[in-house]
């Protein structure tokens, strides 16, 4: 195992930054990969933070908004994923506050009429199930999957 000094840490630390948005998560666990105290990793952050080199409420932002518009995925399934990055809920909330309100009902309208045009159930509620457990799984609401089930089944 190649042996870093907190000099190259850091040096590693900005393009790894500097690549992407990144949360102060995934840049700890890439300098305890690389052997690092505490201390020194805690000290790297400060300095990244400082140099706005990493920015949680900005990644929040890229991710939530990426996750949306790439991958389609609904805001409780983009919160999940950010707690699961240990983003602050200030952050959370910044990064959803991005996402388009008619946008967000428009992509669960065409995922909705997508999927129910793939489906061969001919029974109404067979379909509304299988609708459901795909919008859910793509982490919409379950209030909002159930208003569009009813728009698209006519029920």
């Amino acid at each position: 195992m190649e042996i870093v000094t907190p000099h190259q840490a850091l040096a590693r630390a900005y393009k790894y930054c500097a690549y992407q948005e990144r949360c102060q998560q995934e840049v700890r666990d890439k300098l305890y990969s690389f052997q690092l105290q505490e201390d020194e990793v805690e000290n790297i952050i400060v300095k990244l933070i400082e140099e706005n080199f990493l920015n949680e409420e900005r990644f929040a932002i890229a991710f939530a908004g990426g996750k949306f518009r790439v991958n389609k995925w609904g805001k409780p399934k983009i919160k999940q994923a950010l707690k699961q990055k240990h983003v602050s809920d200030y952050c959370i909330k910044r990064g959803l506050a991005v996402i388009d309100v008619d946008d967000y009902l428009n992509a669960l309208k065409k995922l909705a009429t997508a999927k129910n045009k793939m489906l061969s159930d001919t029974n109404k509620f067979a379909r509304a199930k299988k609708l459901q457990s795909y919008l859910l799984s793509k982490g919409f609401e379950n209030d909002l999957i159930m208003t569009q089930i009813k728009l698209i089944l006519k029920m």
